[in-house]
């Protein structure tokens, strides 16, 4: 009987208060499902590239020599333990019908790593087939038709095309990398069989360890496993580029020496016949300008193959390079986006989430407290505590489960598919289904309930402390007192009666007043937060490329750039040349006792000032010193004065004095001067890169100059800063969803808050607004009786957030960062109008409704006396 009677007031409770219990699951809703769904899209895109690589079988090493590799390299390889080995070869070609280039790699059938994944069509099964990139599918390439290679390097020039597909060495789905022919940029991959190679040669080994594939590649655990193998690597290929040079000196000088004998035999041959003429008469003359002849033929002869000789000694020497996946193009800047994704989940949803988790603990207690009378009717008729309580548990269980269920669902199948299907129009790896993320469900499972029930463990055991008796008498109104404002008289003095009343109300309720402040400013600073995070990363991207370089190519130069007149000459013929400036460019190590920066770009100029017009820096190169960019300094936490490591590519290093830190925003660089640079290197300086200025160009006119420059023998590579910002727009664009989603949940979040916080002052002060309207108020000062304390409660709560919305910002921004990256915090003016405008809007809609529900208030009702 009791259970019964308990049930159906469960039911009356939650139709009664309908509103109130959509509200709860609603806002524990929004804060399980921006939660679960943005914390689960960081560990979902690993997951889908763990499971890529791993079904693709990608290699974890990749071995390359500038030599080339032998077979002798191939059981080198394998002697490491665990390692799957793999030798490909390949060479760039052009195709002849419409210049494209390609990156032609050798495919067996027996080949296990790096397996495509086919697209469309097959494999090859003969050899003059061929299976082509499936970004070439997206042009004007088909299967069935034939395609053509200028390559004397290849057994035969035309192939079939029989299918498209994505390579795990490729996963960008536009960038290839660069090359020396054609323009400079590499357009499409091709795989083709093996026996289509001249080479003798193998260009790559690959190895693959089984024991890691389980393992996201993104990890540093991942990242210690490999280089420890290549550190066995290096240990067994120790002194084998000395070996190597050996061979291809023996290799060069063996038909040298073939010919030295030869030209032995003859020098013998020779001197024998010149001491039989010796004993001749003088009537021979004539055999002795023919012996003569002979000799200077030999002498020839002789300097060329000591030329030759001297040209074997000085080639140049081997070096192996192993290279991991994190050397592959674009495979970092997966890690890196999906890492920027990452930290943002951790703060943001949370931030989100805990404000929801507030308002529902906030709701359930007011819930309660308004029934302190029924409490105390059950109390008098000989209820538990706990029979009292369950029907408080179950309200709150219910909004609260349902709210978990539909938020777990939708943001799981929701959110991580659309970040998904958002990076693959970046990067190639497939969708794979859905997965929970449990340890994060399980996390907002228990704040919700710690929120939703734990209100009710407080409240109820609280209220069932006091004797039925006074539970069933309304609570006594909370003592009124002079607050600050009536102090000011001859402001106080001004009010209307109304407005005094407004303001000796919010601060007579002041955890009202203060739940209502943090409710709003939290729903304001989320959208003002999501606004921060994408100007902030637009903004250091457009300053890196459009304010601190002020150059739009880089040419590479050959023989250190000591012949540079076809070069100069195309430039200057062309229409959008501007002028270029000459500068010394390497790449280097920076360290500081435990601290190091890798990949650091070195730049030293003999022209300081005309410098500052390419890259704009805080301060003039100093004279004894270099400038360094201030993540650099950061991360080697060095500052003006100190000195640091450069350790360059020939394993030397020199001290170098940070004489000024500069701005930057991506990357790391460290400039000096030419004499700087000489002074601490001993006369390293030559200036080997062209910084180049160009008019505005289309990639058509971009890759005609390109392949002018590259055809003139003096350019050996050339890169546009036109490549890095589409390649820096596309990851902007790509969070920019995200960041709208963000907003949009933020602003729903707002809305429900003030929807609820309102709904909770007015149902708490129903006898108080009754009491006015039968004192002859109207409907419309009845509502601005509520509406003036919300204005200056959103007011109040609007500039709260807006500091709240920049703090947040600049703290999600630092998680965001990498080691190479700095998001500065840029909120512009149309995020902050935004911000406030939405939570204006949402304040007027909420009061239009609570005027309606207002004017429907059954006065007697309320008036009730509770016997």
């Amino acid at each position: 009987m009791k259970n019964q009677l308990q049930f159906r007031l469960l039911g009356r409770k939650i139709r009664g208060s309908w509103g109130r219990f959509v509200a709860i699951a609603l806002i524990i809703m929004l804060g399980v499902l921006l939660f679960v769904g943005i914390k689960s899209s960081g560990p979902d895109l690993y997951r889908n590239a763990t499971i890529y690589l791993r079904e693709q079988k990608a290699s974890d090493v990749q071995l390359i020599s500038t030599s080339g590799l032998t077979s002798r390299d191939v059981t080198l390889a394998r002697q490491l333990s665990g390692a799957q080995v793999q030798a490909n070869k390949s060479i760039d070609a052009i195709a002849a019908q419409d210049n494209d280039t390609f990156k032609l790699i050798s495919y067996a059938k027996k080949d296990s790593l790096n397996q495509l994944y086919l697209t469309s069509g097959r494999l090859p099964k003969s050899d003059n087939e061929i299976v082509l990139d499936d970004l070439a599918r997206k042009t004007d390439y088909r299967i069935g038709e034939t395609i053509k290679f200028d390559q004397d390097q290849l057994n035969r020039q035309t192939y079939r095309i029989v299918g498209f597909a994505t390579s795990p060495l490729y996963i960008h789905t536009s960038s290839r990398g660069t090359t020396t022919i054609g323009d400079g940029t590499l357009d499409y991959f091709g795989y083709l069989p093996l026996a289509n190679f001249k080479a003798t040669v193998y260009s790559t080994i690959d190895l693959r360890f089984k024991a890691f594939q389980d393992r996201n590649s993104y990890s540093q655990a991942y990242q210690n496993k490999v280089d420890r193998k290549i550190k066995q690597l290096k240990t067994i290929f120790k002194g084998r580029a000395t070996a190597r040079d050996r061979e291809i000196r023996q290799q060069a000088l063996t038909p040298i020496e073939k010919q030295q004998a030869k030209l032995n035999q003859a020098k013998a041959q020779l001197a024998t016949a010149k001491q039989q003429l010796q004993t001749a008469s003088a009537g021979q003359l004539s055999t002795t300008p023919e012996l003569s002849a002979q000799e200077e033929q030999l002498t020839s002869a002789q300097t060329k193959l000591t030329t030759a000789k001297n040209k074997v000694a000085t080639l140049a020497k081997t070096t192996y390079y192993f290279n991991d996946r994190a050397d592959r193009p674009d495979f970092t800047s997966y890690g890196d986006l999906a890492d920027r994704i990452a930290a943002i989940a951790n703060v943001f949803p949370l931030i989100f989430f805990l404000i929801a988790v507030l308002i529902t603990f906030t709701t359930i207690t007011r819930m309660v407290e308004e029934e302190r009378t029924q409490v105390g009717i059950f109390k008098a008729l000989g209820y538990t505590r706990f029979e009292i309580s369950q029907d408080y548990y179950l309200y709150a269980l219910s909004a609260t489960v349902i709210g978990i269920v539909t938020g777990v669902v939708i943001g799981t199948n929701t959110l991580p598919a659309l970040v998904i299907s958002i990076m693959r129009d970046q990067y190639s790896f497939p969708p794979n289904p859905v997965s929970y993320d449990w340890p994060t469900i399980a996390i907002a499972i228990l704040l919700s309930l710690v929120a939703s029930l734990g209100a009710v463990l407080i409240v109820v055991n609280r209220e069932l402390l006091e004797k039925p008796a006074m539970l069933m008498q309304p609570r006594a109104p909370k003592a009124g007192k002079r607050i600050l404002l009536e102090r000011i008289t001859p402001l106080w003095r001004r009010l209307t009666f109304n407005q005094k009343v407004s303001y000796r109300n919010l601060f007579r309720f002041k955890s009202r007043m203060w739940m209502a402040i943090l409710g709003i400013a939290g729903g304001t600073g989320l959208i003002l937060t999501g606004f921060g995070i994408r100007d902030s990363i637009d903004y250091s991207g457009q300053t890196q490329f459009n304010q601190i370089i002020n150059y739009q190519a880089v040419l590479t130069l050959n023989r250190q750039g000591k012949q540079t007149t076809r070069t100069a000459a195309i430039l200057n013929a062309n229409q959008k040349y501007r002028a270029h400036l000459p500068v010394y460019l390497e790449m280097v190590k920076l360290q500081k006792k435990h601290q190091s920066v890798d990949s650091v770009s070195l730049y030293a100029t003999s022209q300081p000032k005309v410098f500052r017009r390419y890259v704009k820096l805080s301060e003039a190169l100093p004279q004894n010193g270099a400038l360094l960019t201030r993540k650099a300094a950061q991360l080697l936490k060095v500052k003006v004065g100190d000195h640091v490591t450069l350790h360059d590519a020939d394993n030397h290093d020199y001290q170098i004095k940070v004489g000024g830190i500069t701005e930057n925003y991506a990357g790391h660089f460290i400039y000096m001067t030419k004499a700087y640079l000489n002074r601490v290197t001993s006369n390293r300086y030559q200036p080997s890169t062209w910084l180049v200025k160009l008019k505005s160009q289309s990639q058509a006119q971009e890759e005609k100059l390109a392949g002018q420059l590259l055809k003139t023998g003096e350019v050996v590579n050339n890169s546009y800063l036109s490549t890095q910002i589409d390649a820096v727009d596309k990851q902007t664009a790509s969070l920019r969803p995200i960041v709208l989603i963000f907003i949009l949940l933020s602003g729903l979040l707002s809305f429900i808050v003030l929807y609820n916080l309102t709904n909770i002052n007015v149902s708490e002060r129903i006898r108080e607004l009754s009491t006015i309207k039968v004192l002859g108020f109207f409907d419309r000062e009845v509502t601005m009786y509520i509406v003036r304390e919300n204005v200056i409660l959103t007011l109040f709560g609007i500039i709260v957030g807006l500091g709240f919305g920049n703090l947040l910002t600049w703290f999600i921004l630092h998680q965001a960062e990498t080691d190479a990256l700095i998001f500065p915090l840029i909120i512009s003016p149309a995020g902050y109008l935004t911000a406030i405008v939405m939570t204006i809007v949402f304040t007027i809609v909420v009061m239009i409704v609570t005027h309606f529900k207002l004017k429907r208030v059954d006065m007697i009702e309320a008036l009730k006396a509770n016997e």
